[in-house]
C-alpha cells in the first residue's frame, strides 16, 4: 500500500515538473507569436496613431500596438532612463539626434514621418487677436505655449516670438504647458487668450480658430523623425511598423489630419 502511494506521489510530482517546464517553454513562444510593440510618440500624433492602429492590426493581427504619448523631451528622458520602447517618434530632430549620437537607434531605421506647421490660435468667439503683434495688447493676459526645454512646439513658438521681436514683450504673459495638447486645452477652455500649436492640433477642435500660421522661415523645420530602438525585444516587428508608417495608407491618414508627408 505504501509502495503504491509512493509511486503515485512520484508520478504526480513528475507530471507537475514537466507541466511547469512545458509552460516555461511555451510562454516565450506565445510572447514571440504575439509581440507587443510600445511606440513612444509626440502628443500631437495621438489622433493619427489611434486611427492608424486598427488599420495596421488588420494587416498584422498578431501584433499588439501600445502607444505612449507625451512631450518629445519627456519621452526622450524616459528612454534615456531605461523605460521600455520599441519605436520613438519625435516632433523635432533634436531629441532623435540625441539618441542617434548615443548609438541607441537601430541603423537604417531612422526616417522622417511628416512635417507640420505652427499656428496662433484663440477661442472661437475671440476677436481681440488678429496677428502675432496683437499679443502685445494689454487685454491679452495669458498666452499658452509648450515648455520650450521639453516641448518642440514650445521651442518653435519661442523661435517665432524671438524672430518677430515679441519675446520680451509677451514673456510675462506666457503660460507653459507640458505638451502641445495642454496648450490646445487651455485655449479651448478660455484659460488662455491665445496659444501656439500645430495646425494638426487646431484642426481637431471646434472650440478654437486659427488666427495666422507662422512663416516657415521664423523657426526650425518642424520634422517628425522616427526610428527603432536597439533595446527593442521585437526589432523585426518594430521595423515593419515603421515601414508601414511610410505606406500610402498611413500617409493618407496623416494628410487627413493636416500633416505634410514626404513624396
Amino acid at each position: 500500500m505504501r509502495r503504491k502511494q509512493f509511486l503515485t506521489f512520484i508520478s504526480v510530482t513528475l507530471a507537475s515538473f514537466f507541466l511547469v517546464v512545458a509552460l516555461r517553454l511555451v510562454a516565450p513562444l506565445s510572447a514571440a507569436a504575439n509581440p507587443n510593440l510600445l511606440v513612444s510618440a509626440a502628443a500631437s500624433l495621438k489622433d493619427v496613431m489611434e486611427e492608424i492602429k486598427p488599420l495596421y492590426q488588420k494587416k498584422q493581427p498578431n501584433v499588439n500596438l501600445t502607444f505612449n504619448f507625451g512631450a518629445s523631451g519627456a519621452l526622450l528622458q524616459q528612454i534615456e532612463q531605461g523605460a521600455p520602447a520599441d519605436v520613438f517618434i519625435s516632433a523635432a530632430k533634436r531629441q532623435m539626434d540625441t539618441l542617434d549620437q548615443k548609438g541607441v537607434l537601430v541603423p537604417g531605421t531612422r526616417t522622417n514621418l511628416a512635417n507640420n506647421k505652427l499656428v496662433l490660435i484663440v477661442p472661437k468667439d475671440s476677436r481681440a487677436v488678429t496677428s502675432f503683434t496683437s499679443l502685445r495688447q494689454p487685454e491679452i493676459k495669458r498666452i499658452a505655449i509648450g515648455e520650450p526645454r521639453s516641448v518642440p512646439a514650445g521651442q518653435y513658438a519661442e523661435q517665432v516670438l524671438q524672430k518677430l521681436n515679441l519675446w520680451n514683450d509677451v514673456k510675462p504673459k506666457l503660460v507653459f504647458a507640458n505638451n502641445v495638447r495642454q496648450v490646445l486645452a487651455a485655449v479651448e477652455s478660455g484659460n488662455a487668450d491665445a496659444g501656439m500649436v500645430y495646425i494638426t492640433d487646431a484642426k481637431i477642435s471646434n472650440k478654437v480658430k486659427v488666427v495666422v500660421a507662422a512663416d516657415d522661415s521664423y523657426h526650425s523645420p518642424i520634422i517628425y523623425p522616427m526610428a527603432v530602438l536597439k533595446s527593442s525585444k521585437n526589432v523585426n516587428e518594430a521595423k515593419a511598423f515603421v515601414q508601414y508608417l511610410s505606406s500610402q495608407e498611413a500617409k493618407g491618414v496623416l494628410q487627413k489630419y493636416g500633416f505634410i508627408v514626404p513624396k
